[in-house]
């Protein structure tokens, strides 16, 4: 790991032409917002969205710093968990934004981990038809994943992410010395998404984090840092090649998602965290790839025992397959109503792919 990323590598550029931003990676970024938010701010009017987990850690100082170069600060405060992640919360928020006399010259600020970057960015994506937006992620797998790419949006009762939009942040803060502060199922979690990363497009990213799994799990500062700069690097170069979903490229991302978005939306998304059914949901998709002759059984191993060592959960629930079955017909990447499967050919490389027959997709959810 620390061959493999150096340490001038704490700002991660996504180049998107006018939509342009950085990634400012920094240990103890969080006590410096005066100045890193002083050009996008300064004198404005800031909704500064967050749940109510994250507030009680870091609301005061965040508003005190945003307060001392923003005209005005209101704060939004929602409940934690995927169930803020809906239009009816939306409704009650937009409202709020409402009477906070939001204009189009207002900035929404995101303060957290996925749920209030994607339901802030969608706030903020809808609003008088678009208004600035920044996120400033608190966990780990929205510093690594949600918060880079401009991906926003709200859950249904059956299908998670379906209603949303892509909306750019301006620039994305993170400071890892956070993660000191947030429970281990909740970092666990994250683990996968940085997981994902070698697993779609490294190698050789796959094989540090095999090699420095122990510093990881101890949350070392410099090992992490160097860690969630290079998966923004790779998310950057996704999102550079494909914003919008429109030549397939960024699909990789969704490397185990199919599975886990049905885990989450037919177990309730409380069961599972969303980092937790993506491991799930990467390893059926490793299963149903060995199924099909394009992984060897030593892929499958290599994979699941990485997931293992970071403590992360491997086995599908064993009832209610079919509703599993259901529920990934469903998602969002069925285009014509082909549902397309991303599945890894080695360590590095993943393809997209039409789903094969039901009977195999429930054959690769036996553990």
């Amino acid at each position: 790991m620390n061959d493999y990323i150096s340490d001038a590598d704490s700002q991660v550029t996504v180049n998107l032409a006018s939509r342009s931003y950085s990634i400012e990676i920094k240990p103890g970024l969080l006590n410096q917002l005066s100045k890193a938010l002083g050009s996008f701010v300064s004198n404005e009017h800031v909704i500064l969205v967050t749940d109510s987990n994250v507030a009680e850690l870091y609301l005061e100082s965040v508003v005190s710093q945003i307060s001392e170069i923003a005209q005005r600060v209101d704060v939004i405060c929602v409940n934690p968990g995927e169930e803020s992640k809906s239009i009816p919360v939306c409704n009650e928020l937009w409202q709020q934004m409402v009477d906070f006399n939001t204009d189009r010259q207002s900035v929404v600020v995101a303060l957290g981990g996925g749920v209030v970057g994607d339901l802030a960015g969608f706030l903020a994506a809808s609003f008088a038809r678009g208004i600035r937006f920044i996120q400033i992620p608190t966990t780990l797998l929205a510093q690594v994943d949600s918060s880079v790419g401009g991906k926003v949006g709200v859950n249904l009762p059956s299908a998670k992410n379906m209603v949303g939009a892509f909306w750019q942040p301006e620039v994305v803060l993170i400071d890892p010395l956070v993660l000191e502060t947030l429970d281990e199922a909740n970092f666990r979690a994250g683990l996968a998404e940085v997981i994902k990363y070698g697993l779609i497009m490294d190698v050789d990213f796959f094989a540090s984090l095999e090699s420095s799994a122990d510093l990881i799990g101890q949350r070392e500062p410099e090992v992490l840092t160097r860690c969630i700069a290079r998966c923004c690097q790779c998310k950057a170069a996704i999102v550079e090649e494909d914003e919008r979903e429109t030549s397939g490229r960024r699909a990789i991302l969704n490397y185990g998602h199919t599975y886990g978005h049905a885990i989450e939306a037919v177990f309730g998304y409380g069961r599972f965290l969303h980092g937790e059914a993506i491991a799930i949901g990467m390893t059926c998709a490793a299963r149903l790839a060995r199924e099909f002759g394009m992984v060897p059984d030593s892929f499958v191993t290599r994979q699941t025992e990485l997931f293992r060592k970071m403590k992360l959960p491997v086995d599908c629930p064993a009832e209610r397959h079919d509703e599993l079955l259901a529920s990934m017909k469903h998602d969002k990447k069925v285009a014509r109503g082909e549902l397309k499967l991303i599945l890894p050919v080695r360590i590095g490389e993943v393809v997209v792919l039409a789903a094969p027959e039901d009977q195999l997709i429930l054959n690769s959810l036996k553990n």
